[in-house]
């Protein structure tokens, strides 16, 4: 198949086929889209070499994976990726993961992938409130796609920014809301690191339930920097201790939330009548525990799709501001949360007892 003869196929020029084909900003999306799925029903494929040499483009958007991070094999990355490549595959466009050793390390695969032109645009997962990678790409002019946003901290806040996000702060709120309607009335929160923009959001979430919920905010409820089991463990640990304990806790991610798991069980607490437990993620691990974790769950797989999807359309020219998508997380209901059975001083006694014996 040549081109000029899916262009005869087609009723069009051969200029304005080969323009659609690559991506040109100039031909509507209802042309490039028939023009693209005629040339895969009739199997014209154009050379990527030379295609790449007449457009500057290689057809390719790529993500960076930091490998030291403790929950970098995270259950929902394969939906996740298969998304994003699902997505580019539809368009003819490939989609390339690599890894860096380390955050430092980061900006050193992405140079290369910059220098190599092995990609037009990046997916950038987990944003930071100062986010070396958004300041580098943005000196380069290199289109890229958040997975998040960075509304925290950034002296230069790059309005021209896209993004796809889910709306973690609108969960935790509700979390908060779903306990208060239960009767809890002391709900502890535990937060993730705050160098990501997502904890801030979260926790956010957490104080804005509250306020709705017509409750005092206390510092000592407050925990961060719980992104793993143990983590999770040592702060759920810390807040059952509390002289007041809280008969409720809301987590800002599921990994954490499982950590509290064996916590309650060292204390001699029933989850979900003692204590009354949240997450946020929706990983597969919560509905094997017993009792199932209630939590907020994200369509990962979607979340790839319309990543992949708008960054291919910021490489054809759409403004990057114009591409911004804020979904929500959507709450599957199980046994660990429920209306409280002890109130904070019986907790309290409770616990002291059973450590005592």
């Amino acid at each position: 198949m040549k081109l000029d003869e899916l262009a005869d196929h087609l009723g069009l020029s051969k200029s304005t086929v080969s323009r659609a084909l690559n991506g040109y900003s100039d031909i509507s999306e209802v042309t490039r889209k028939r023009v693209e799925v005629t040339a895969r029903k009739m199997g014209y494929r154009p050379l990527s070499h030379a295609q790449a040499i007449r457009t500057g483009k290689v057809r390719a958007i790529a993500m960076v994976i930091n490998s030291e991070e403790p929950d970098q094999h995270n259950p929902f990355l394969q939906d996740f990726l298969a998304g994003a490549c699902e997505a580019a595959s539809a368009s003819d466009w490939t989609m390339t993961i690599s890894t860096a050793k380390s955050g430092k390390d980061m900006l050193n695969v992405l140079e290369r992938l910059v220098e190599e032109r092995k990609a037009d645009g990046f997916i950038l997962p987990r944003t930071e409130v100062d986010d070396a990678r958004v300041k580098y790409l943005g000196e380069l002019k290199v289109p890229f796609i958040l997975y998040g946003r960075t509304e925290y901290g950034q002296s230069d806040p790059m309005d021209d920014m896209s993004w796809f996000d889910i709306s973690g702060e609108a969960a935790i709120r509700n979390a908060v809301v779903r306990l208060v309607n239960f009767g809890h009335s002391r709900i502890g929160y535990v937060g993730s690191d705050p160098k990501f923009n997502y904890s801030h959001l979260r926790r956010d979430g957490y104080l804005e339930g509250l306020k709705v919920a017509g409750l005092r905010d206390d510092p000592e409820l407050i925990r961060e920097g719980a992104r793993t089991r143990e983590e999770g463990a040592n702060e759920a640990r810390s807040l059952l201790k509390l002289d007041h304990p809280p008969t409720a806790m809301v987590f800002a991610t599921d990994l954490a939330a499982l950590g509290c798991y064996p916590v309650c069980a060292e204390l001699g607490l029933e989850i979900g009548k003692d204590v009354s437990i949240l997450g946020y993620d929706g990983i597969p691990e919560c509905q094997y525990v017993n009792p199932g974790l209630t939590t907020f769950s994200v369509d990962s797989r979607r979340a790839g799709e319309r990543l992949a999807t708008l960054l291919i359309r910021q490489t054809r020219g759409e403004e990057p501001a114009t591409l911004r998508e804020l979904s929500e997380a959507v709450l599957i209901a199980r046994e660990s949360d429920g209306p409280p059975r002890l109130t904070p001083e019986a907790l309290a006694r409770k616990i002291n007892l059973i450590q005592r014996s």
